[in-house]
């Protein structure tokens, strides 16, 4: 009996050894696929996550696709956190599109990057496009003097910066993709052309030229726009009597709904927006613009000390039969900095050469 009673707990023992040796094979067997399944995948986020939220290879793979971010993905928290210091956005955009958002069901298209220069008269080191006909000498009006002179570190404005269409846009992000709720018109300044008009305020600024930068919507109804803006630019100039250049900051739209241009160069390793600048011409005193030729002597005196500074930064002056409000002063002019499908830090760069460049013209 005895005998018979150790020979059960044996057996037991046995079974229980057996069945503990089959679990242990069982969890070293499952635990890779802890590891490799994205419904399990949550176990190794405190690895390679600092936010909580878990994002799967597939997932990281499918943003690479969209969003043309760098390849190299973090692989530790520390990595991880100094990453997205380095890499935050400080722009909100809120009310505004979104390139790396969810676009489920639209329709995607694309963006081509371009430099447009030359097949346009020479003048000096740059080009003009000129629209009228007329046999003008570009080289003698180029090398005039300016008409007008601005005064350093004083409290008075010298420069006024404006924009008719104020909610002119461009795309958040440097992509080359565009899906088709896009729409490039936002009173997000973040996003709009204000962006733009504080980057060259603040350079000019920065060398001693106050600058005012009059942010006023013009362009809530798009008829009448110019009518309304050019009021505003009357009322400053009023205001403030020592006023001396107007510009009018906008951006271009190129290329077609499903294939948007946007005109790039590149400078100190860095990619900005082509401007274009808008000199305005009126022989025939319908558009009550005397003061014409003076406006296209300051138009091609920042168009060739741009290329000199920055090649490539332009895209040939057209000149034309049109006033706009340039008629306002001498210093009048409008200004592309771009167009929609140009990324805003390319805008903003170029903002800032651009403030570079006035300052040499006007010192």
């Amino acid at each position: 009996m005895r005998k018979q009673g150790k020979l059960v707990k044996v057996g037991k023992a046995a079974v229980s050894f057996a069945l503990l040796l089959t679990a242990v094979f069982c969890v070293f067997r499952r635990l890779p696929e802890c590891f490799t399944s994205e419904e399990s995948a949550v176990l190794a986020a405190a690895f390679t996550l600092t936010d909580g939220q878990y994002i799967s290879e597939n997932n990281k793979q499918d943003e690479k696709k969209e969003s043309k971010q760098d390849a190299t993905q973090p692989t530790t928290v520390s990595e991880t956190k100094s990453t997205e210091k380095s890499d935050e956005k400080e722009r909100d955009k809120s009310g505004y599109y979104d390139s790396f958002a969810k676009h489920e069901g639209e329709e995607k298209y694309s963006i081509a990057e371009k430099n447009i220069s030359g097949g346009a008269t020479k003048v000096d080191n740059c080009y003009i496009k000129n629209k009228t006909g007329l046999d003008l000498d570009f080289d003698s009006i180029l090398n005039d003097k300016l008409t007008f002179s601005v005064k350093k570190k004083t409290d008075s404005p010298q420069v006024l910066i404006y924009h008719t269409h104020t909610s002119e846009a461009y795309i958040d992000e440097d992509v080359d993709y565009f899906f088709e709720s896009f729409y490039s018109r936002t009173q997000n300044n973040n996003f709009n052309v204000v962006a733009v008009g504080d980057a060259i305020t603040r350079v000019l600024e920065s060398k001693g030229i106050k600058t005012l930068h009059d942010k006023t919507v013009h362009d809530s109804t798009y008829n009448g726009s110019y009518g309304r803006s050019v009021q505003t630019v009357q009322s400053d100039m009023k205001e403030y009597k020592d006023i001396k250049v107007v510009l009018d900051i906008h951006r271009d739209a190129l290329g077609t709904d499903e294939c948007k241009v946007k005109p790039v160069f590149e400078y100190n390793g860095k990619k900005g927006a082509q401007i274009m600048i808008l000199s305005g011409c009126d022989t025939d005193g319908e558009r009550d613009f005397e003061n014409w030729q003076n406006n296209l002597n300051f138009a091609l005196k920042i168009q060739n000390t741009a290329e000199k500074m920055y090649p490539g930064m332009t895209r040939p002056i057209s000149f034309d039969y049109f006033a706009y409000n340039e008629y306002v002063c001498d210093g009048s002019l409008l200004i592309e900095v771009g167009a929609e499908a140009n990324s805003i830090d390319e805008a903003v760069y170029t903002g800032e050469l651009l403030g570079n460049v006035l300052y040499e013209v006007l010192k």
